[in-house]
């Protein structure tokens, strides 16, 4: 859509086929609980967010930055605010006003939108399509290909299009999970008492560095926001070394001295529950944690109790499945694309979005960098309609 935009507002004629009965579904659900369209952080930290990728998608940022998607989103008129995270959200926390609006935009430029018409790989030198009257065949004089990853394929992202670029030579990289919660080994106590419960106050370390934020227990595992900060660093952990754990920190605001003098001060007739309680302001879920994952810190040693408190080790089994995942990692690989996002292998098709093999944690790294690909790739068709 942010490259129909880009095309149509140049005076090219242009026409989007969504598989789905309507567009932007993906989109809306992002929205879901706000739609968090870019991020306020430094610029120059927020274009190194996109791992090994990072270099390949700065042109596409540099043109179209965390600011110009606010800008663009206002113009819209979807006005937005900063969160205490550096977040940026609508001020309506919907997706839905700004995707109508956009609608209505395309509308006004002359863009044709047809939906259940589904890309169903290459017929001769033309793309086919099915559509609700049958197949078809189309000769664009180019086209650009959004086809999305390999998460959430109920939404459309089902990685069909693989086999049809890879028989054409294309290189893509395997589709992994990203931004995705992991199994734990948990006992029946555990998920039959804790499953759904939010562990909120803490900070979570990994290879990726240490950030704070909360997390949910779920009947398999752990997921949410400060799980998906990590799952990168967990996952290629897991795949090289066959074993990953996060480390949390249960009592991030206070010293590991102060946390073990704490302890010290109660009685040592207490319950186990209630020490944590008094001594480490700890209960719920951060007091079971501790019971299931490291029973042996229960003696009365209160320096090997803070310890434990400050770096309690989840051990991780595996990744969520992928169509579970926010995101995924994994795509058309970059040495095939040249600058303007045109596939070395077939001149005159280009591809934008989490088609690429690029990631990017949550907080608006992967909207921001999906509808500045858009517009990149419009560029670059622009120039091969010049050219």
């Amino acid at each position: 859509m942010m490259a129909a935009d880009a095309l149509a507002s140049a005076g090219a004629a242009v026409t989007v086929y969504d598989a789905m009965p309507t567009v932007g579904r993906k989109f809306l659900l992002a929205g879901k609980s706000g739609l968090n369209i870019t991020h306020a952080e430094d610029y120059d930290r927020f274009r190194t967010r996109f791992g090994p990728a990072s270099a390949r998608l700065r042109p596409a940022l540099d043109a179209f930055t965390p600011d110009d998607v606010r800008k663009w989103a206002a113009g819209l008129g979807t006005e937005t605010f900063v969160g205490s995270s550096r977040r940026v959200f609508p001020r309506v926390m919907k997706a839905s006003p700004l995707l109508r609006a956009w609608l209505r935009h395309l509308d006004d430029l002359g863009v044709t939108i047809r939906t259940r018409h589904r890309w169903a790989g290459f017929e001769g030198d033309g793309l086919r399509i099915d559509a609700p009257s049958g197949p078809m065949a189309i000769r664009p004089d180019a086209t650009l290909l959004a086809l999305g990853g390999a998460s959430w394929p109920r939404l459309g992202a089902d990685a069909a299009w693989v086999e049809w670029l890879a028989g054409k030579g294309v290189a893509i990289a395997p589709f992994r999970p990203a931004n995705c919660g992991f199994d734990v080994d948990w006992s029946h106590v555990m998920r039959a008492g804790f499953a759904g419960a939010p562990v909120k106050g803490v900070t979570a370390t990994s290879a990726a560095g240490t950030f704070p934020g909360e997390f949910v227990i779920s009947r398999h595992g752990i997921e949410g926001s400060l799980v998906y900060h990590h799952a990168a660093a967990l996952r290629d952990a897991l795949e090289r070394d066959g074993r990953a754990a996060l480390t949390i920190d249960l009592a991030p605001g206070r010293g590991l001295e102060r946390l073990a003098r704490d302890l010290a001060r109660q009685d040592r007739k207490a319950s186990f529950s209630s020490r944590l309680r008094k001594g480490a302001r700890l209960e719920g879920v951060k007091v079971a944690l501790l019971r299931e994952l490291a029973p042996a810190l229960m003696p009365d040693d209160p320096d090997v109790l803070a310890r434990g408190i400050k770096r309690l080790a989840i051990p991780l089994v595996r990744p969520r499945p992928i169509a579970e995942a926010i995101s995924s990692a994994g795509g058309v690989a970059f040495d095939g694309v040249d600058d303007g996002f045109m596939l070395r292998a077939l001149p005159g098709l280009f591809v934008a979005g989490e088609m690429l093999d690029w990631e990017a944690p949550t907080g608006g790294y992967l909207l921001t960098a999906c509808l500045a690909t858009g517009r990149a790739a419009a560029r670059g068709i622009l120039h091969w309609l010049e050219s």
